[in-house]
């Protein structure tokens, strides 16, 4: 993934670890927000990759709420290497950066400090009236999109009502650690002690789920709630990569009678989620980038899209 510091490019392990050899994520460290008196048509950018389950929320988030018109998109390539998330444009899908027509999207981080320190990733919220990152954590990003842009949204869809609020907070907390951050914490364990741990985990946890959803369309209430971004893509990447590059073998999503129920529902429902998932990148990015998994960088015809 590679690291800024003190606004110098350094490439490094994109698999950072702690010392039982299991994957210690860093936290995003720019945490704004936006306030609704500073809303303006075509103010706002988002920097994504189509791969990213992290990003995905956010262009899934975007267009439920109907905020094109607010929030335009630049798509780095899929391919993820020396010099981290480029805007090459040779993938189908990827559109260079159409701001500021730079090669790497460290030099947007430079461009908003070049003397910062920090890893670089996808997400990236951007102010184009002041040159600045707002945010890069896609947690808070969706709420942004879904509260401060509110009366600019072509969709009156809340994804974070008030009388759910605290079940969708439980929800994120049983979701996040073992189920989406959990597929990183197994495919990059460093040792066979910390992989067991976080695949015991990371099924446990998909097994209470899945009985979670018995009899139901969505994780909280009678709609589509962040909870339900926060969920999904992890959910859409798990067969076709997670299940063999991560060895997160144990079951397909395919196999959980709730769980594959729920996101062929999702999938084929919300136009949002289908038209902003794209397998070719998410397959390219996962087997091409991570050669210390896939050395001879083979990425994989199949599977087939079974959400349809």
């Amino acid at each position: 993934m590679g690291h800024l510091k003190n606004g110098i490019w350094h490439n490094d392990d994109v698999a950072t670890s702690n010392e039982q050899g299991e994957f210690d994520r860093e936290k995003s460290i720019f945490r704004d927000t936006i306030q609704k008196e500073d809303i303006e048509k075509d103010r706002f950018h988002l920097y994504v990759s189509y791969a990213c389950p992290w990003a995905h929320r956010t262009l899934i988030t975007r267009a439920l709420k109907g905020l094109e018109d607010y929030i335009s998109v630049s798509v780095v390539h899929p391919h993820m290497l020396e010099h981290s998330w480029t805007f090459g444009q040779d993938f189908p899908a990827s559109t260079g950066d159409d701001l500021y027509s730079k090669d790497y999207l460290y030099q947007i981080y430079q461009k908003h400090d070049d003397q910062v320190t920090t890893k670089v990733t996808v997400p990236v919220l951007w102010d184009k009236k002041t040159q600045k990152i707002i945010n890069n954590e896609s947690s808070e990003i969706i709420r942004i999109f879904n509260s401060a842009f509110e009366d600019h949204a072509k969709n009156e869809l809340d994804l974070y009502p008030e009388q759910y609020q605290t079940q969708i907070d439980e929800i994120n907390e049983k979701v996040y650690e073992p189920i989406n951050n959990g597929v990183y914490k197994t495919g990059f364990a460093k040792n066979q002690k910390a992989y067991n741990k976080a695949f015991q985990e990371l099924f446990s946890s998909l097994d209470e789920i899945d009985q979670h959803l018995e009899g139901k369309d969505y994780l909280v209430g009678e709609q589509l709630t962040e909870a339900d971004i926060r969920l999904i893509t992890t959910l859409l990447r798990f067969d076709s990569v997670y299940y063999t590059h991560f060895k997160c073998n144990k079951k397909h999503i395919f196999e959980y009678n709730n769980l594959n129920r729920y996101s062929k529902n999702l999938y084929n429902n919300f136009a949002a989620i289908r038209e902003t998932t794209n397998f070719e990148h998410i397959k390219e990015h996962y087997y091409y980038s991570h050669d210390f998994i896939n050395p001879n960088r083979i990425v994989p015809l199949g599977p087939t899209n079974h959400f349809i």
